[in-house]
């Protein structure tokens, strides 16, 4: 690895302090982008890789099989990387100024419907400890439409139970105060009373088999499990169950900018998607039962 995507990527752990999926998706699509100057005979560094270098590499993504949203992001990754070797003097111009991103195709969040969240959570199974812990978790996980990173993350320190709320740490590490919901509160205290942690020292709320903090890729396993278990979709994952939460509030008069709080987004238009889901779904509406459609 070239000494400056190092010291990038050092500056991103500790001046950004980035998440460690974060660090893992910039050192990847960097390596890539090392990988294609080798593949192509480039003899320059990354450094010196100019304009029409970094419009053949967006070409040769394209020629990878790569999604449209793939390659967006990989060009993201160098972006922020010229950006950074700008302000530290290592580049007079940044190269990536003129780069495109290839054109995505537009793609409305899957989403689960009320009666097939309430399947799902009554079907988990709750004779066991890890039972519970999965019924307090995905009812949490939907109760607060929260990104599975703000779940695993949650801490003891982070409930309260008197309002019935958590405190999340979203994307780039801002906080806020979520409500769950009473359900949801009273299976945290459920799963409280069984909750095994490996080390008194653990402050992690939701544990694995071993009493170690849950990571998000396990939450996807148990999800597709209790899924199929309910026999609904397969295709779902974590997020359909946020994707659910925000429209299931917006079909039943809940306005955007309450729920662009809600879900921590800091852009407005970021939220927006969920208006063209509502849209959809009374369009659907409209054209199964007006008898003129």
């Amino acid at each position: 690895m070239h000494a400056s995507i190092q010291e990038f990527l050092n500056h991103l752990r500790v001046e950004k302090q980035a998440a460690a999926h974060t660090m893992r998706s910039y050192e990847n699509d960097l390596r890539l982008f090392e990988r294609f100057l080798e593949e192509t005979g480039a003899s320059e560094p990354p450094t010196a890789a100019d304009s029409s270098r970094l419009r053949r590499y967006s070409a040769w993504l394209a020629t990878q099989g790569y999604a449209a949203s793939t390659v967006a992001r990989r060009l993201a990754s160098l972006r922020s990387y010229f950006r950074f070797l700008r302000r530290s003097g290592q580049v007079d111009a940044d190269p990536t100024a003129a780069l495109r991103n290839p054109r995505q195709p537009k793609r409305l969040p899957r989403l689960l419907g009320v009666d097939e969240v309430i399947r799902l959570l009554d079907g988990i199974p709750i004779d066991t400890e890890l039972g519970v812990r999965d019924r307090a978790m995905f009812e949490t996980l939907y109760g607060g439409g929260l990104r599975v990173g703000e779940l695993v993350g949650l801490d003891l320190d982070d409930l309260d139970f008197d309002q019935d709320l958590v405190r999340v740490r979203g994307k780039g590490r801002r906080e806020r105060l979520a409500p769950i919901g009473a359900m949801a509160s009273d299976w945290i205290r459920r799963y409280l009373n069984l909750r095994q942690p490996a080390e008194a020292a653990e402050r992690g709320l939701f544990l694995n088999r071993y009493g170690n903090r849950l990571s998000a890729r396990s939450v996807g396993r148990l999800l597709e499990d209790h899924l199929a278990r309910a026999g609904l979709r397969d295709d779902a994952s974590p997020h359909t169950l946020r994707h659910s939460f925000a429209t299931h509030l917006l079909d039943r008069g809940a306005d955007l900018r309450s729920v662009q709080e809600l879900l921590g987004h800091r852009k407005l238009t970021t939220t927006q998607i969920y208006t063209h889901v509502t849209r959809e779904r009374i369009l659907d509406i409209y054209h199964g039962a007006h008898p003129r459609a």
